[in-house]
């Protein structure tokens, strides 16, 4: 395994693109994170929005990125028959799966940290300029805040599941361009389709299990009673959505050939 890891490490550390994919991650992240504080007000009388949520609003953007990271870490080698090598190296392929989800999980969570951090910082500078103050009962955003801190946590580690389910779902595609449609699908349609419904059940039911919004209700601090799936509960779901998709890639990588 310590081989493995070595080498999906050296494979992801030397491809150009990685370094400007995590950058622009960060980037986008932190950027429409910033737009969004600055959009928006909270009138003397309070209001309903949730701040964290509004600082953090730059993830529903840099999850994008990550996606195209997570495909391109193994895609990359089916389009140039590199995977040949890397099995032909390594003939055990759930090892080398594990290593490449262990390497980009390991960059994805520290430039997740990185963005997040910045995302909340500038969400504590800005907000209170725009009425979200501790007298119309928002007090300034702060890692030493339960709540917020559960937000900031949780939002990069759905970071990291949203890099796990594209890994996994770019290994059972086996093309770059069409496992990211299916995955950027996966995420954007759901809550499209959310919206269209009128039967409120069906809604709450679709909400539950879209990997989107239910992974993202780690970032509620306000309204929880209202919420169609808990914080926890919701980030769970979307780590079920990605171990069954490394588990279908798993098994795409075990039974089909390179």
């Amino acid at each position: 395994m310590k081989q493995a890891l070595r080498a999906e490490w050296t494979k992801l550390r030397t491809e150009p693109a990685t370094g400007w994919l995590l950058l622009g991650c960060i980037v986008l992240t932190v950027t429409l994170s910033t737009m969004a504080a600055a959009a928006v007000t909270c009138p003397s009388t309070g209001c309903d929005l949730d701040p964290a949520r509004v600082g953090l609003t730059g993830i529903y953007l840099g999850q994008a990125v990550v996606v195209v990271l997570a495909v391109l870490a193994i895609g990359g080698e089916y389009s140039t028959g590199m995977i040949r090598v890397t099995l032909a190296a390594m003939p055990h392929r759930i090892t080398v799966l594990a290593a490449k989800a262990a390497v980009l999980t390991g960059l994805v969570l520290v430039a997740g940290a990185i963005a997040v951090l910045a995302s909340v910082l500038a969400g504590r500078l800005i907000l209170p300029v725009h009425g979200f103050t501790a007298a119309h009962g928002h007090p300034p955003l702060s890692l030493a805040d339960g709540p917020v801190l559960r937000a900031a946590a949780g939002s990069v580690l759905y970071l990291a599941l949203i890099a796990l389910l594209s890994l996994g779902a770019a290994t059972a595609v086996r093309d770059s361009a069409a496992a990211i449609g299916v995955v950027l699908g996966l995420l954007y349609v759901f809550p499209i389709l959310a919206q269209v419904v009128t039967d409120v059940e069906w809604r709450q039911h679709l909400q539950q299990i879209a990997p989107m919004s239910a992974g993202l209700a780690i970032q509620a601090t306000t309204g929880l009673h209202s919420l169609p799936i808990g914080p926890w509960a919701g980030l769970g779901v979307l780590a079920a959505w990605a171990v069954a998709a490394l588990v279908l890639g798993g098994l795409s990588l075990r039974l089909r050939d390179a």
